[in-house]
């Protein structure tokens, strides 16, 4: 069972906690979390990339000129795809990049995330005792010491929705619900942040 520390927003050690080993425990599986990484990115793909075909761009259908006794090479249309301003062959139109995977594959890959910042010691828990609107020049100094310039991911309950409010403005800090936790954001950030009464929550979302 991986134990952590508990720090305040001084980065002042108050106790420990027991992370559940099911979540924070695992051995890290690294083609899982890439299969996790490469479906989330391609679901955010806006698709919007278009070439007109041979027959939506512009010009006459008429046969340039006979097809026989010209000296040039035989032509059916201006559209030709050979052709200057013609359609083009297999070029991309809008269309969705979006799969799905396995619903316990994709739990697997979060929690070989999380299990993978624990051991790396970049997943922090932090003592849930902050002021009821915290500002976000107040956020920024509590962070500072905490993720040393690194991109910080923060883990808040739908009740705390101040975090993310005073971390709009903040560079390189992301606020997700539980709910919303993703493994491509646990990958990319430098340090996860969790309030402290968040790991119960954790562990009966992400089991």
């Amino acid at each position: 069972m991986p134990t952590v520390d508990v720090v305040d927003f001084q980065n002042a050690k108050v106790g420990t906690i027991d992370l559940p080993p099911h979540v924070f425990g695992c051995e890290p599986r690294v083609e899982l979390v890439h299969e996790a990484v490469v479906m989330q990115r391609a679901c955010e793909r806006q698709g919007t990339a278009s070439t007109r075909r041979r027959g939506e761009v512009s010009g006459s259908g008429k046969k340039p000129w006979r097809q026989k006794h010209t000296g040039r090479a035989r032509a059916g249309s201006l559209r030709s795809p050979l052709w200057r301003h013609g359609g083009t062959v297999f070029g991309p139109k809008p269309r969705s990049y979006a799969y799905s995977m396995p619903r316990r594959k994709y739990r697997a890959a979060l929690q070989s995330a999380l299990s993978a910042k624990v051991a790396e010691g970049r997943l922090v828990v932090l003592a849930d005792s902050a002021p009821g609107m915290p500002k976000t020049k107040w956020l920024a100094g509590v962070l500072d010491r905490l993720r040393n310039g690194q991109h910080a991911l923060i883990v808040a309950g739908e009740e705390r929705i101040e975090f993310l409010r005073a971390a709009q403005n903040l560079p390189d800090v992301t606020v997700v619900t539980v709910e919303g936790l993703n493994v491509y954001d646990v990958v990319r950030a430098g340090v996860v942040v969790l309030l402290q009464g968040e790991v119960a929550h954790i562990q009966e979302v992400w089991s």
